[in-house]
């Protein structure tokens, strides 16, 4: 078998994608707070691009009879006269004066409000507060500082007692006595080790002596998860009616002693677009307070406009900044402009949506908007991920419009998220005595709504909602 070289010409085609093209796609798929942090990023590396402050005015041609005068300066005309507002008692007294007299002005710069409103107390600083409070020994102080180091923001104490005795190299009756001292502070429960330790010392804390509500958190916790009322009345031989008062006392303590002392600031979310109504139609209006303004700087294109003296070395770098600024510009502007007409699309697919409300959103995918506006499914699922609309029926994330199908009896299809309102809908409306089971909810969405629906789809979908089981959910 003979081995031979030979030359081949072979034509493909193959997609390269760009820094530029990168750089476009990953600004689509961007959230509104990560693209503010992006445009910072690449203002503060950029010295070509700039922040627009204000609307830029338009540019007046220079001529001999009307030479540029300096930016921001007034020429001032003997016809001008003073102002009417002029507070001629202070100017008299400041200069009548043995000393110069100033005078502050009402816009200047003080002490912001914020920092004389304290921060929200911790859990840790509550409990350290009682400590400093309580009359003990440093060692004792030492070990209790070690067992509120180790309890997590719900409460609970996440090590063991023989965790600490290592730690600290003291006795056990020592670290046992710290740790009731500990659990004796403010909130009640704080310091358990389980959930039956937190309801029993809640119980003691406020003087609930009942042996039968002991009882239940000791030995029936799973049963009353379960709301297996019925199980506990036999175990405990007492009548149901006892069982339910007793429970009715278990349900008034807190599970999360620490949850009060939750310092977490919630995350307010930003609309990138707002669909308004207007008589029979509605306006569709992106929400652009907060994105800088960007601009060339109009030093450098000036300076590459006219070439003046610049060396080849700096002309080369500042025309590959004033490049990446211009695409960067362009990348921001294609990208509202996807996420309008990506919108445009929603609102008239989704019309009934917008004027009716939940239960009449219809069944539609990412297909349905790409073919609508000419564009890849890749693209538009990059625009809807990470936006959010408001709406006349709320706040919704584009993806929220994009939804699997449930075909009906009769009719077209109805839209899966119509289909879990309607569920709500029904629990929330159900006797409390007698819930309705997923058979039973099954069977009235397809007498009543026309909705043929599995019995196990109905509990997938109630999971979802965060929906308990009817066993559960009964009220006695």
């Amino acid at each position: 078998m003979a081995i031979e070289l030979r030359q081949q010409l072979k034509l493909t085609q193959q997609l390269v994608m760009t820094p530029q093209l990168q750089q476009a796609i990953k600004l689509l798929q961007l959230s509104r707070l990560e693209l503010v942090d992006a445009i910072q990023q690449e203002l503060e590396q950029n010295p070509a691009l700039e922040e627009r402050m204000e609307a830029p005015e338009p540019e007046t041609p220079e001529t001999p009879e009307s030479p540029a005068t300096e930016e921001g300066l007034k020429e001032v005309e003997i016809g001008e006269t003073v102002s009417p507002e002029t507070d001629w008692d202070s100017y008299l007294d400041e200069y009548s004066s043995a000393g110069r007299v100033h005078f502050e002005s009402e816009e200047k710069d003080g002490p912001r409000y914020e920092n004389f409103v304290s921060g929200k107390e911790s859990l840790h600083e509550h409990l350290l507060w009682q400590l400093s409070m309580a009359e003990t020994d440093i060692r004792t102080q030492q070990i209790a500082s070690l067992i509120i180091g180790n309890i997590n923001t719900d409460g609970y104490l996440d090590a063991t007692l023989e965790e600490i005795i290592e730690v600290c190299n003291c006795p056990e009756a020592k670290v046992g006595k710290t740790l009731s001292l500990v659990q004796s502070f403010d909130p009640a429960g704080v310091g358990a080790r389980n959930l039956k330790e937190c309801l029993l010392l809640q119980t003691e804390r406020l003087g609930i002596h009942s042996e039968i509500v002991e009882k239940i958190i000791s030995q029936h916790l799973k049963h009353l998860e379960n709301k297996n009322f019925k199980a506990i009345a036999k175990s405990l031989k007492l009548p149901i009616e006892t069982i339910i008062a007793a429970v009715a006392v278990i349900r008034s303590l807190e599970p999360k002693p620490g949850r009060e002392y939750h310092n977490e600031a919630p995350v307010y979310i930003t609309p990138d677009i707002y669909v308004y109504r207007q008589n029979d139609d509605f306006i569709i209006t992106l929400n652009d307070d907060g994105l800088p303004r960007l601009h060339i700087n109009p030093y450098y294109k000036k300076a590459m406009r006219t070439g003046e003296k610049i060396s080849g070395e700096t002309k080369d770098y500042l025309q590959e900044k004033m490049r990446s600024a211009s695409w960067l510009i362009k990348s921001i502007q294609q990208r509202q402009k996807t996420i309008y007409n990506v919108m445009e699309s929603i609102v008239r697919f989704q019309r009934d949506f917008f004027e009716k409300g939940i239960t009449h959103l219809k069944p539609m995918v990412l297909r349905d908007v790409a073919q609508d506006i000419q564009m890849h499914e890749s693209t538009i699922s990059r625009v809807t991920t990470n936006k959010y609309a408001y709406t006349p029926q709320g706040l919704f994330e584009l993806k929220y419009f994009f939804n699997s199908s449930i075909n009906r009896v009769e009719g077209e299809a109805l839209a899966s998220a119509s289909v879990l309102e309607k569920i709500k809908q029904l629990v929330e409306s159900e006797h409390p005595q007698n819930p309705y089971s997923d058979l039973k909810l099954a069977a009235i969405l397809e007498k009543d709504h026309n909705i043929r629906i599995a019995r196990r789809t109905i509990a997938k979908y109630r999971e979802i909602l965060k929906i308990l089981p009817s066993s559960k959910r009964r009220q006695y």
